[in-house]
């Protein structure tokens, strides 16, 4: 059975995959290393994990223009996640999330998203009606 979960009107285009949760913040410049694929922050919950073609769970964006950038130049090389999921993002990775075609959503009504959301769950997410829908559990 699914659950549906609403936010604010996001951006990009619907897509459908499976879910990468942590409730660590997130900066394209410094958690991830954009030529392999991988988180790179040992810090960070997901270092280590390949986020190409996963819809990433996070709690909030940081950092600035050199993210947003960042997220455009993994989408030309294919090594972009398929969207990203935040309780609250920042105009500026909105912005590189627009610019790269990543789907985005934030504001969520039911809650702390990485708490919703679990690790491979399958979700579709529809950033222009602000649905994002779990479609089935993962095995976390």
């Amino acid at each position: 059975m699914s659950k549906i979960l609403k936010c604010h009107v996001g951006i990009g285009q619907k897509v459908r995959g499976r879910a990468m949760v942590a409730s660590d913040n997130f900066s394209a410049r410094y958690d991830l290393d954009r030529i392999k694929g991988v988180f790179s922050r040992p810090a960070h919950k997901l270092y280590g994990q390949s986020y190409v073609d996963r819809i990433l769970v996070l709690n909030t964006a940081k950092g600035g223009v050199a993210s947003a950038w960042m997220l455009h130049e993994m989408k030309s090389r294919d090594m972009a996640p398929l969207a990203i999921l935040f309780n609250q993002t920042n105009t500026i990775l909105a912005q590189g999330a627009a610019l790269a075609g990543i789907s985005l959503c934030d504001g969520f009504e039911a809650g702390d998203i990485t708490q919703i959301i679990h690790n491979d769950d399958e979700l579709s997410v529809d950033p222009e009606a602000g649905v994002v829908e779990i479609l089935s559990p993962g095995t976390d």
